[in-house]
């Protein structure tokens, strides 16, 4: 027997739950069910026939939100490795600098193994680039690969944390902080960012 479409109400009320969620927990991390319900102008019961708990409902926003950074990390197509992560960083800093809120949440222990998996193709990307710049000589060689993707991925979720993270200059002071980590000179980041000023427009 074939499994019936939802009906359009449905994904109508669904769709108007996440866009509550979104709003309310940009004002307030810690708002309730209720306040999400009346945001979406439902009720509680018709929150919980989409949604069984709200922590149910926060790994749905994780997940939407990953599917935007994982689709960031295979935008990435520049063979110069510096260059790559540079723009990966800018761009990952523009999206999570829009939904911070949701990064918050999902950096929250709470979440962050959910989270962990989500970012797979993410975190996947970043190791493979990694790998990349290590082996043409333009990253650091002193850490393992592992471990170099890691500390990028640990500033990342320091950054992203942040309460200021919208500041001006953040953006730039963020993609410079990945290039530093990966074993460029402030000279060669400097260098590498006047070259691409398309890099500095992506981030702010």
């Amino acid at each position: 027997m074939a499994t019936r479409a939802p009906r359009a109400d449905a994904l109508a009320n669904r769709a108007g739950i996440l866009n509550a969620a979104r709003t309310a927990l940009t004002t307030d991390p810690q708002a309730s069910v209720d306040v999400i319900a009346r945001g979406a102008g439902l009720s509680r019961r018709t929150l919980y026939g989409h949604f069984d708990d709200r922590d149910t409902l926060i790994r749905e926003l994780i997940v939407i939100g990953a599917q935007r950074f994982n689709a960031i990390a295979e935008s990435i197509a520049d063979a110069d490795a510096q260059l790559a992560l540079a723009r990966l960083a800018a761009r990952l800093w523009h999206e999570a600098a829009h939904v911070q809120f949701a990064a918050v949440l999902a950096l929250d222990e709470a979440h962050v193994e959910h989270t962990a998996e989500a970012l797979a193709p993410l975190r996947r990307a970043v190791d493979d680039l990694v790998r990349r710049g290590q082996d043409d000589g333009s990253f650091r060689t002193d850490l393992a690969a592992p471990t170099l993707a890691r500390l990028i991925e640990e500033m990342a979720r320091t950054v992203v944390a942040r309460t200021d993270a919208a500041s001006a200059g953040a953006a730039d002071l963020a993609v410079r902080t990945v290039l530093s980590i990966a074993g460029l000179s402030w000279r060669e980041a400097d260098a590498l960012l006047a070259a691409h000023p398309d890099i500095a427009e992506t981030a702010a």
